[in-house]
């Protein structure tokens, strides 16, 4: 199917015109976002966007089952598949992380993200941020960490409210890192902008609207309304009608 793929903040974007969208952060997560003609019509692992949780968990034949591994392995590609099995709690198989994996996801609880909690259930995010930060014990510690609290932020995110999370301590983005001695093209945004105009989009529009995504943002490269008479063929749109925005 035609398809559009473009870079939003740390993420990887995969646009289609029948209405399927693919969100990678080119680590651990991915997303799958779907417009609405596609409710109640849809069915597999991600459920089938009815609108009601509860029967989430339907198998291939459509009976609606409470264990998760019936369900997952009634949707194999193949009965010669192997049946997925229950794995041993992370944080039981590596004691010696729960302490710091807890410590560090209590952030999804707390004070910080006080404004979403009564918006977007943190417990069980929290608790998937545990499980991740103990089964990482192989590198990348921080990494599953990251990623686990950067999911609840973007829940955060999809209902409008912007959580500015990330310091030099805790799973930085040196965003500042990328400017050229004396400029200021990049800056880290913790909810970025859905779609701009800019030399690679000079129409300002994209196959679907989304919301704005955290990651590093180039405004050097942003049209400013006042001055769109940029020569695209020789990609000169930088010195001829950009103006930093900070």
């Amino acid at each position: 199917m035609p398809f559009q793929i473009r870079s939003m903040g740390i993420y990887l974007v995969v646009d289609t015109t029948v209405g399927l969208i693919l969100m990678w952060d080119k680590k651990t997560s991915i997303f799958i976002k779907l417009s609405p003609s596609f409710q109640g019509h849809v069915c597999g692992l991600c459920g089938n966007y009815d609108g009601n949780g509860n029967n989430d968990f339907t198998t291939r034949s459509q009976s609606v089952v409470g264990n998760v591994l019936e369900f997952a392995n009634s949707w194999k590609v193949s009965s010669s598949c192997p049946n997925a099995n229950r794995t041993q709690d992370p944080c039981t198989a590596n004691p010696y992380r729960k302490a710091w994996a807890q410590k560090q996801c209590s952030i999804i609880t707390s004070e910080v993200f006080a404004k979403c909690h009564s918006q977007v259930e943190p417990n069980e995010y929290y608790q998937a941020c545990v499980d991740d930060a103990c089964a990482c014990d192989t590198g990348g510690d921080c990494e599953c960490f990251c990623t686990a609290v950067a999911a609840y932020a973007q829940a955060c995110n999809e209902l409008d409210i912007c959580i500015s999370w990330r310091t030099p301590a805790i799973c930085p983005l040196f965003c500042d890192y990328y400017n050229p001695q004396g400029e200021c093209e990049w800056h880290y945004k913790p909810c970025g902008a859905p779609c701009m105009k800019t030399c690679n989009n000079p129409s300002g529009r994209c196959l679907h609207e989304m919301r704005g995504l955290e990651g590093k943002h180039n405004y050097a490269y942003l049209i400013l309304p006042e001055r769109l008479k940029c020569n695209m063929v020789n990609k000169i749109c930088i010195t001829q009608c950009m103006t930093c925005l900070h």
